[in-house]
């Protein structure tokens, strides 16, 4: 199966707050590994919960309150011939009716990029934030809950292989906000029953995925998760990750990605920031890691660089964001540079390197050790 190429390449979460689609298809190109955007301020159709609400039974969304309305009695009467339909890939293909910009993405030719992504949110978070009739979210409801896993599940992988037709490396994040909360004590959905409902979600995704969100879980939970990569709030959440050194190392022995958000897209904590600041501050999680046994030349070929949020509600709408694209390639440069990690398209083989019993990634820079030190090469 095709690999997802790291070497701190950049990359990005789905959402963005344009208006205009071919200025945010334009975007989401400049980067290493571009995605196709959600943009709900353009439409509330765009919204990421209501874009993975389609098809599915029970389900009406509410465009004039902005909001996704559940009714159990539908629910119950929309099975059968939902039943029927659940071998079609076409019930799990995204609309255009719901998505602006996904099909003009799938138009362009996307071969030359080293990879491309897709987003969709995950069952947890869906089943936390969309409610029933009685104002009970949907993971409480037992036999709406396990419907919701598979139908997600096939999603992700319909919309995997749509991608995967314009890019063999294409991969899918699903966003789950929602996984911060399941271990309070307030939420009423055990970890036993996430870690029981997120394994059987993944098992049941065909193709590389992984899992993107801004808060702060348990990560020695969220890491065993059975997922190719995990993209993270690194600038916000960064200090507390890099904690949990034994389960990072075996998340990445068995083939996982770190997606390091590192560079901030909201007003404030932009303008707040610079390019040194941020390369130190990465290069600090680094350190922590190196000193843990986790050295970069194992660490960096299995990396990419991300903003570290989306951004909807800054003031300046969608300069800041774009600014901190800019920000985000400079940054990756800087970093490829320091530690010789190779452009996209470079290598024509497999180079490897060890680290105990473990092979590096396909496609990985076997450089100097001194290079993977820090400061080593400016």
């Amino acid at each position: 199966m095709p690999s997802i190429p790291g070497n701190c390449r950049t990359t990005a979460m789905g959402i963005l707050p344009h208006t205009d689609v071919d200025r945010a298809v334009e975007l989401a190109l400049s980067l290493d590994i571009p995605f196709w955007p959600q943009l709900p301020r353009l439409s509330y159709y765009e919204d990421m919960y209501v874009q993975v609400s389609e098809s599915f039974p029970g389900l009406r969304v509410d465009v004039a309150n902005r909001r996704i309305e559940f009714s159990t009695e539908r629910f119950y009467e929309q099975l059968p011939a939902f039943a029927e339909r659940m071998a079609d890939p076409d019930l799990y293909r995204l609309s255009e009716g719901y998505s602006a910009v996904y099909h003009r993405f799938l138009d362009l030719d996307l071969s030359g990029y080293a990879a491309i992504r897709g987003q969709i949110e995950g069952p947890v978070s869906f089943g936390f934030n969309v409610k029933d009739e009685n104002d009970r979210p949907l993971i409480y409801n037992d036999d709406v809950r396990s419907l919701l896993i598979e139908f997600m599940a096939r999603k992700v992988t319909v919309m995997g292989q749509d991608l995967a037709r314009k890019n063999a490396n294409a991969f899918m994040f699903v966003d789950e906000p929602g996984l911060e909360f399941i271990f309070s004590s307030f939420s009423g959905y055990s970890d036993t029953q996430a870690r029981i409902d997120l394994d059987h979600f993944f098992a049941l995704v065909e193709g590389k995925r992984g899992v993107h969100l801004c808060g702060n879980p348990d990560w020695d939970f969220l890491l065993k998760t059975p997922m190719d990569v995990l993209s993270f709030n690194a600038f916000g959440r960064g200090d507390r990750f890099v904690n949990y050194i034994p389960s990072i190392q075996a998340f990445l022995s068995k083939g996982g990605i770190v997606g390091w958000g590192i560079v901030p897209a909201n007003y404030d904590d932009y303008r707040a920031s610079d390019l040194q600041g941020l390369l130190d501050q990465l290069e600090g999680l680094w350190d922590v890691l190196e000193r843990g046994g986790l050295g970069r030349e194992y660490l960096l070929p299995r990396s990419l660089l991300l903003p570290a949020t989306c951004a909807l509600v800054d003031p300046d709408r969608e300069a800041t964001v774009e600014a901190c694209y800019e920000l985000l390639r400079e940054l990756s440069q800087r970093v490829r540079d320091r530690y010789a990690l190779r452009e996209p398209g470079e290598v024509s083989g497999a180079a490897t390197r060890t680290m105990g019993n473990e092979q590096s990634v396909q496609g990985a820079l076997v450089p100097p050790e001194s290079r993977y030190k820090k400061g080593g090469k400016s």
